[in-house]
């Protein structure tokens, strides 16, 4: 899809939802951004476009091009990133912990563009198992490894380490 047709694409939105290009761009990009992007005299980056479809309710791939060959590798690999982060939370909230695990491993090394997220949604998940392990040892070895992640990234939480610890010594207390 080319800038024009994006453009046209984001202001029909824009306009069925009865919005201004100001109540679009709240503090993200400005107003005359946005409508350079309408005009298609623009072209917005992954990370507008995402926030541009999160404002506007539609679906991310209703703005992307038709064929992702046309970003570049980086560009590509954020949006695949941004997939399995997706991904990553709906597992989290259908609280299938295993699968959140799963897709989170690969992306909580710090070169990841997503690695504060995976390693949040890691230590939620090692927790909830820990909280629901079959046995003490099993808890244990959740809670161990819910302590080994929830102090990386930006959303590391001293609530899930608390938690943590506290169950680690419910725990050690039953073995």
């Amino acid at each position: 899809m080319n800038s024009v047709e994006l453009g046209k694409r984001i202001k029909e939105a824009r306009l069925a939802r009865k919005m201004t290009q100001a109540d679009v761009v709240g503090d993200f990009i400005t107003r005359n951004m946005l409508s350079q992007i309408e005009s298609g005299t623009a072209n917005p980056s992954v990370k507008t476009l995402t926030y541009l479809a999160k404002v506007l309710q539609l679906p991310v791939n209703y703005l992307l091009p038709d064929e992702l060959e046309t970003f570049d590798d980086s560009e590509n690999a954020v949006i695949k990133d941004f997939e399995a982060l997706n991904k990553m939370k709906n597992a989290y909230k259908r609280e299938d912990y295993t699968a959140a695990i799963e897709l989170a491993l690969p992306f909580s090394g710090e070169d990841s563009v997503i690695f504060d997220e995976a390693n949040a949604v890691l230590c939620r998940c090692y927790l909830k198992l820990a909280e629901n392990a079959a046995s003490p040892r099993e808890g244990m070895d959740f809670a161990k490894k819910a302590l080994c992640c929830c102090d990386k990234g930006i959303f590391s939480s001293r609530e899930i380490k608390t938690k943590a610890i506290m169950l680690s010594d419910e725990l050690a207390e039953k073995l």
